[in-house]
């Protein structure tokens, strides 16, 4: 699914209840495959596969998240200006910032994931294979 499509999808189930808390955030960057906490130009960060995917900033009020292209984040300030946005520091980089207590919780799940899929994929980070089951 492009981020137009999911854009479209979440606009009107997904913009009525705001706000998530940091500790919610923070489970599901840590529920990815892959991910792990670290520190990313000396600040503590969310790594995938050992490289910068997410940040907290602003004493945890906004979370910085790596994105696969820039035009992802034109799409997600259009659909959200109120809970997506950027400083001129990540102009030039795959980033957008979420204010978390603007963000509906769906649509922020919704992101976090898509933006994972795709920065696996731009990265080309294999991840280890699931067991199967007997």
């Amino acid at each position: 699914m492009t981020p137009r499509q999911a854009a479209s999808k979440s606009r009107s189930s997904k913009l009525s209840a705001r706000g998530v808390r940091l500790a919610d955030a923070r489970r599901l960057l840590l529920g990815l495959p892959g991910m792990a906490q670290g520190r990313s130009y000396g600040l503590p960060s969310f790594l995938l596969d050992g490289r910068f995917f997410a940040r907290f900033r602003d004493d945890d009020t906004v979370l910085v998240l790596q994105l696969g292209t820039i035009a992802e984040r034109e799409v997600l300030m259009d659909l959200d200006p109120r809970a997506f946005f950027f400083t001129e520091h990540y102009r030039n980089y795959p980033a957008v910032l979420i204010r978390l207590e603007e963000v509906p919780k769906p649509l922020l799940v919704d992101v976090v994931k898509e933006a994972w899929r795709q920065v696996v994929a731009v990265r080309g980070v294999r991840l280890p294979r699931k067991r199967a089951r007997k």
